[in-house]
């Protein structure tokens, strides 16, 4: 008899103030790409998914409504939120272990945030935690449950490489042995993603009446093969694996055919990365009339006046791009690997084809000063990106970055929700400056987007507003003593 398998994830919309307030929500869409592979194997599966859901008490009635034999939390590993492991995500995902458990089902559980700590989530109540992208454990752990329902917890983890558990004849309960690094993508992630577990409908009418037209995201790949000393990667380390250009439209097609989006975000952490691919990508959907407008993330150094070119054919609307900082000395501590001469051709170059494009700015970086400050405020003067992010250097485990600060960490580790924007290290200044500053950067992309004649009035008032802050500066030092949030 098959295995009753729910798959779910932790991340609640409503428990992240900004997000739920910018009101773009997408499918998990990793969840639902290994709930295809299980259901695959021949088990009846079912969804809770979090997104949009009211919070933990719906998971409780999913369960009553429902009973598993077995729960699988797998965090979405396409939603750059999950890297960030944030607290409210965490106590849900804990939550939500004890009430499975309360209720008799086996927990397996996934995630950035669980390969780093997994003692949390065991403490918690979860039988095993899969290290990285954890699909052969997964397959092993539910396949011995299928052999015999009743096998005891002990022998059903034992010997499996690749996941976290508690030793069960240890009073101290100490991990037993895992493998240590993130894994390649698992080759075995093909078929296309369980689509009909989700409520598209749901997430349509959010996006229609909070902008007025619908998205949905998908994949071409998985991993990034570049090195920036602050990017955590404990699913897939530095591992890059592109699908076939052609299943790559075949499922935009797909999408464009059963649900009728009229924008896709293509979650990927590097999309497209060779022109040869792009371009083969563009034939395909020409060939089956699949193209949707997409949006993209991608690097600097990758936008080739070709890779523009070829972007903008294949139906590119907007691509993002990690600019971090104006400074060239703060890329280079980073190890980006990028320059600032590349951020302004990018933009140039995307620009005259028609491409929005997006910069990610990150404020913060250990050993950045105020002139590197002023050198990102530079860059989006001179770059005149479409529309900014920006956030605060956030230490995650397993990066360079998070070693060349750990020992100055705190109590805080972890932000509490995305909003936060707290510096949780000795950083050159306070939080509030920097919130500050965003404010003011993003102010500056508004300013420029104004008519010449309405610009000039406001760009006074806002020239002011960053020589205030400069003169204040020295007052936002954190000194030996000095308070960090």
């Amino acid at each position: 008899m098959p295995l009753k398998i729910q798959f779910g994830h932790s991340y609640f919309l409503k428990y992240d103030p900004k997000q739920w307030e910018r009101g773009k929500p997408y499918p998990p869409l990793a969840t639902i790409h290994v709930a295809a592979l299980l259901r695959q194997a021949g088990h009846h599966l079912t969804l809770f998914d979090a997104m949009l859901s009211d919070g933990v008490e719906d998971y409780a009635r999913s369960l009553e409504v429902a009973p598993p034999d077995v729960v699988v939390l797998y965090e979405d590993n396409f939603n750059f939120l999950t890297k960030m492991c944030l607290a409210r995500m965490r106590e849900a995902a804990c939550r939500m272990i004890a009430e499975a458990r309360a209720r008799g089902a086996r927990v397996i559980v996934a995630g950035s945030d669980a390969s780093d700590h997994p003692d949390a989530f065991l403490h918690a109540g979860a039988h095993a935690v899969l290290q990285g992208e954890g699909i052969a454990a997964l397959l092993e752990l539910v396949r011995r449950l299928d052999a015999d329902p009743a096998m005891e917890t002990r022998q059903w983890v034992s010997g499996i490489a690749g996941i976290s558990t508690f030793a069960q004849d240890s009073a101290a309960r100490t991990l037993q042995p895992r493998r240590i690094g993130a894994q390649p993508p698992d080759p075995a992630l093909t078929m296309r993603p369980a689509w009909d577990l989700v409520d598209i409908e749901r997430y349509r009418a959010m996006w229609l009446q909070r902008h007025g037209y619908f998205s949905l995201n998908m994949a071409a790949s998985r991993g990034c093969p570049f090195r920036c000393n602050w990017c955590a990667k404990p699913i897939w380390g530095n591992h890059y694996r592109q699908r076939a250009a052609r299943e790559t439209a075949a499922e935009m097609a797909y999408l464009k055919e059963a649900f009728a989006p009229d924008h896709i975000w293509m979650a990927d952490d590097i999309f497209g990365f060779h022109v040869e691919w792009v371009s083969e990508f563009t034939a395909h959907l020409n060939a089956c009339a699949g193209s949707i407008p997409f949006t993209i993330q991608t690097r600097a150094d990758l936008i080739s006046e070709r890779m523009a070119a070829a972007l903008r054919e294949a139906g590119c609307k907007e691509a993002w791009i990690g600019a971090e900082s104006g400074s060239q000395r703060v890329l280079d501590a980073m190890t980006k690997g990028t320059t600032v001469v590349e951020l302004i051709t990018a933009r140039e170059r995307l620009g005259s084809h028609g491409v929005r494009v997006g910069f990610f700015i990150q404020l913060g970086y250990a050993g950045e000063q105020l002139s590197d400050l002023l050198a990102t405020r530079q860059l989006i003067e001179q770059a005149g990106p479409d529309e900014i992010g920006v956030s605060v250097s956030y230490p995650l485990p397993g990066t360079k970055f998070y070693e060349q600060v750990k020992a100055q960490l705190g109590a805080k580790t972890h932000w509490r929700d995305s909003d936060d924007l707290s510096i949780m290290f000795r950083g050159t200044y306070d939080s509030e400056f920097y919130r500050r500053v965003r404010d003011l950067m993003h102010e500056q992309v508004t300013l420029q987007h104004l008519k010449a004649g309405a610009q000039t009035e406001a760009r006074s008032a806002h020239d002011a507003k960053w020589d205030a802050l400069i003169a204040l500066h020295e007052g936002h030092l954190c000194g030996a003593g000095g308070a960090h949030v």
